[in-house]
């Protein structure tokens, strides 16, 4: 009988045909609850959407309101070897080397004297190419200067299409990476690069050749103006040739950037104005 009670009990609690209660409230009661949680609901979307609307107002689509930038930007290499930044090949094994030379050709495609010369300008040399937005007026989109393909020389691909990796004298591309408003020299000094062996395999490296020569980024391809300001813009590279590296030993080398205005980069960051790969060229 106990159980039969507490049966009817939960029943009545649940659905109450004599007061009409549904879980203990009547129908009326139950709309104004679901009332006061939509226009509740309401509000807060309408909250919400309303802030979304004020903080877009605040951004430029061109150029980041706030810009957190690092003070030294970082590097990195062309090809990309298959594990990380690690280029390993046999010069008689062609395949191991021709994806390298495949790599670095598919990259140059942009920088194409034809490409170039149809989407961006010939520029001043040795100065930058400031492009200001006069008050309200915005200068877009803004131009860039030509960074020709030619400009690599014997790392081109234009006159040896292996990019001398079958030689044993491979080239290695090196590019900054990309930061708004970024002035990387100053006084007319470009910023360079200079590449050698870590102190184990400092009598390994043997001679390196810089295109363009010195390995100077040209100060004409700043400042960048982000990619929406500048669609065609063209980064700056530095092409790398190492003429005599030893063989059949794996040499840890370093590139960094040389600059009057780009602060050293922290030992912490291992990728702050500095790259580090491992070359490795199998002759046998």
């Amino acid at each position: 009988m106990a159980k039969d009670a507490e049966k009817g009990t939960w029943k009545e609690f649940i659905w109450n045909p004599r007061t009409r209660e549904l879980l203990g409230r009547t129908a009326s009661s139950w709309g104004l609850i679901l009332l006061f949680y939509l226009v509740f609901y309401i509000f807060l979307a309408g909250m919400f959407a309303l802030t979304m609307y004020v903080m877009l107002q605040t951004l430029d689509d061109h150029k980041p309101t706030w810009q957190d930038r690092l003070a030294t930007p970082g590097m990195m290499i062309r090809p990309k070897g298959v594990e990380g930044l690690e280029i390993i090949y046999n010069t008689q094994k062609t395949e191991s080397w021709d994806l390298y030379a495949q790599a670095l050709n598919k990259f140059l495609e942009p920088y194409n004297n034809s490409v170039q010369s149809e989407k961006n300008d010939v520029c001043d040399p040795d100065k930058y190419h400031f492009q200001n937005d006069m008050d309200e007026v915005k200068n877009n989109p803004k131009r860039s200067c030509q960074f020709n393909r030619t400009v690599l020389e014997d790392c081109s691909g234009l006159y040896d299409r292996y990019y001398g990796y079958r030689e044993g004298a491979p080239c290695i591309i090196i590019k900054l990476n990309r930061v708004i408003g970024l002035l990387p020299g100053k006084d007319g000094m470009a910023p360079s690069v200079k590449c050698g062996a870590k102190r184990e395999d400092n009598d390994k490296i043997g001679e390196v050749q810089y295109f363009p020569p010195n390995g100077t980024f040209n100060l004409m391809y700043y400042p960048y103006y982000g990619k929406k300001a500048q669609v065609n813009y063209s980064q700056p590279l530095v092409a790398i040739k190492f003429l005599n590296i030893t063989t059949n030993e794996d040499v840890n080398i370093e590139c960094k950037i040389i600059s009057n205005n780009i602060p050293v980069g922290s030992d912490r960051d291992k990728f702050a104005g500095r790259v580090s790969f491992k070359l490795r060229i199998d002759t046998v």
